[in-house]
């Protein structure tokens, strides 16, 4: 997949899944899948916190030489609260975020797409790489929540 398209890809579903989300009753929204699993809601913050540190990678990976950028997302969403937050405010800002990062994506050159980042892996990274593995990970976690 080209980055191009995979920034299509990302508006489409900025496009597309709010409105799906909003479909789904509020027990369906913040009830756990399973016992020890997250709930819809929790899941969606949790893509907030992956834009928000990817946001990080996809910035710093072209400023500095091979960042290192690890969050434990278990840490992240139980510190944030998200079962309790508003869905609307989550929501929204779930969307403009992807689409900030839709926008940044667009504009990396290409020759910085092989520059690297550390994300915890046994070995770093491209940007490009990253990027594409974003979108993997976005898109797995939305067909948790809602037919893509």
């Amino acid at each position: 997949m080209t980055i191009p398209d995979v920034v299509q890809r990302l508006l489409y579903l900025c496009d597309t899944i709010p409105s799906k989300i909003r479909q789904l009753t509020d027990e369906d929204f913040s009830t756990p899948r399973a016992p020890g699993k997250w709930s819809k809601q929790q899941i969606l913050g949790h893509l907030v916190d992956s834009a928000t540190n990817n946001h990080h990678r996809f910035i710093r990976a072209r400023i500095e030489t091979v960042p290192k950028i690890v969050y434990n997302s278990d840490d992240w969403v139980n510190a944030q609260h998200y079962q309790e937050m508003d869905r609307a405010q989550l929501l929204l800002f779930w969307e403009y975020y992807n689409r900030h990062l839709a926008a940044i994506i667009l504009v990396i050159p290409t020759e910085e797409l092989l520059k690297k980042c550390d994300n915890g892996d046994t070995e770093s990274h491209t940007l490009e790489f990253l990027i594409e593995d974003y979108l993997r990970h976005l898109e797995h976690h939305l067909k948790q929540m809602v037919d893509l």
